[in-house]
C-alpha cells in the first residue's frame, strides 16, 4: 500500500525527525489560507501516488498566499500519470544547502533491511543507481540488533563533512529505522535530506510503501489508504478478499493459491497468449468468491475468454462449481469459461457443471491451450 508524502511526513514526525511543517489542502481557498499562516514563501505540492510530480507540474513555489491560491487551482484537478489530485501539501519553502538521500529498502536476497544512503539526493534513486552506482553506500541491518548508533554514524560521515551535521543525520537515520519496523513498511525514503545555510538537517520529502501483509495487525497505518488512486476492480477485489492485478492481455485468469496463479500465466505466456489477470481466489471454500471474482474478470473489456485453473485441497471443487454456476446466473457474461477442475470433491464438481451444460477438464495444459486458442492467439 503506498501512503501519500504528508502521511510519510507525520509518520516521521511522529518518530522525531525533524521535518518541516506543512498543512494539507483540497481547494484553493484552503491553500490561501494556510499560506497566510505561514508567512512567507510556500511549496505547493500535489499529494498523488506517483513519481515525477515535479515533472508534471504538480510542485510549484508561491510568494504570496495569492499566488499560492493561483497555483492550488491548477495542481487541484490535474492529473499525474492519469491519477487524480484531490489534495496538495502546503509547507514553507527551505532554503537549501546541499541534498542527499537516505531510504531503506526490505531485501529480499539478504533477508535483512538494507539502508542505503547518496550524497546525490534530491534525484529518481533508480537514476543514480543506473548511472553512478559508486555513489550509494549500503548496508544490510542484522535484525537481532537492529540500526546500531555507529553504523548510523559510519554512514553519515559518507554525506557530511560537518561533525554536527554527521551526528544529526545518524540520529535521523535510527529514527527512520525505527519508523520503518513501526509502520510495517517495504520501503522508506527521505529526498531530499537537506541542509540549511545555518546548518540544520531536515527531511524535505518522503516517501513510504506499506507491505499488505503488516495491515491487518496496523489498522491506523491501514486507515491511511486512499483509493482515489486505485483501478476499480482492485478495490472490489481487495473488499471480497480476493487478491487482483490487471494485466494488459486478453486471458482472464481464476485461479486458487499465487503458486498455480504464477504457473498458470507462465503457461498462457508458453502457449503464446497473454493473461488479462492475476485473480487469486484463495485457499478458502466459498461459491461467494468465484461470484466475485467473475463479476470483477468480465468487468474487464479486454477479457475474451475466462480461464479457470483450480487445484482443490481446501479449496473444495464442488464449491468452486456451484460458485461458476451461480455466477452465471446473475451475471450476463458474453466471454466462453473454460475449466480445470481436479482434487478435493472433483467429481462433485464436474457432475456439478455437466448438469448446468459446461464442460472441465482435470489436465491444466489442455485447460489454457483452449483457452488461448479462443483468446486469439497461440502457437
Amino acid at each position: 500500500m503506498n501512503i501519500h508524502e504528508y502521511q510519510a511526513r507525520e509518520i516521521l514526525t511522529a518518530h522525531g525527525v525533524p521535518v518541516p511543517g506543512g498543512t494539507v489542502a483540497s481547494t484553493p481557498e484552503e491553500v490561501e489560507r494556510a499560506a497566510q499562516q505561514f508567512g512567507s514563501t510556500v511549496v505547493v505540492k500535489a499529494q498523488v501516488h506517483a513519481g515525477g510530480r515535479g515533472k508534471a507540474g504538480g510542485v510549484k513555489l508561491a510568494k504570496s498566499p495569492a499566488e499560492a491560491k493561483d497555483v492550488a487551482g491548477k495542481i487541484i484537478g490535474m492529473r499525474i500519470k492519469d491519477l487524480p489530485v484531490e489534495k496538495v501539501l502546503v509547507a514553507p519553502a527551505e532554503d537549501i544547502a546541499s541534498e542527499a538521500y537516505v531510504g531503506m529498502i526490505l531485501d529480499r536476497a539478504s533477508k535483512r533491511v538494507v539502508v542505503m544512503v547518496s550524497r546525490e539526493g534530491g534525484v529518481d534513486i533508480e537514476e543514480v543507481a543506473a548511472t553512478n552506482p559508486d555513489a550509494i553506500r549500503k548496508l544490510a541491518v542484522d535484525p537481532r540488533y537492529g540500526l546500531l548508533p555507529f553504523q548510523a554514524y559510519a554512514l553519515a560521515v559518507t554525506l557530511y563533512d560537518d561533525l554536527k551535521q554527521q551526528r544529526a543525520c545518524a540520529k535521523i537515520l535510527q529514527q527512520l529505522y525505527a519508523a520503518f519496523l513501526s509502520s510495517g513498511a517495504s520501503l522508506a525514503e527521505i529526498n531530499p535530506l537537506v541542509t540549511t545555510p545555518d546548518g540544520e538537517v531536515k527531511a524535505l520529502d518522503a516517501k513510504f510503501n506499506i507491505d499488505d501483509n503488516e495491515l491487518f495487525r496496523r489498522p491506523k497505518i491501514e486507515a491511511l489508504r486512499d483509493t482515489a488512486g486505485e483501478p476499480e476492480a482492485e478495490i472490489q477485489a481487495r473488499e471480497a478478499g480476493l487478491t487482483f492485478i490487471k494485466l494488459d492481455g486478453n486471458i482472464g485468469a481464476c485461479v486458487n493459491g499465487a503458486g498455480l496463479a504464477m504457473a498458470t500465466m507462465d503457461l498462457i505466456k508458453f502457449y503464446g497468449g497473454e493473461p488479462a489477470n492475476f485473480l487469486d481466489i484463495g485457499g478458502s471454500s466459498n461459491p461467494e468468491k468465484v461470484v466475485n471474482a467473475l463479476r470483477i474478470i468480465t468487468a474487464d473489456p479486454n477479457v475474451k475468454v475466462i480461464c479457470f485453473n483450480i487445484f482443490g485441497g481446501i479449496t473444495r471443487c464442488d464449491d468452486v462449481a456451484n460458485g461458476i454456476v451461480t455466477a452465471t446466473q446473475r451475471i450476463k457474461i458474453d466471454v466462453p469459461i473454460v475449466i480445470r477442475l481436479t482434487g478435493t470433491n472433483e467429481k462433485e464438481a464436474l457432475e456439478i457443471l455437466k448438469n448446468a451444460g459446461f464442460s472441465a477438464t482435470t489436465s491444466m495444459d489442455e485447460v489454457v491451450q483452449k483457452a488461448v486458442e479462443l483468446a486469439g492467439a497461440g502457437k
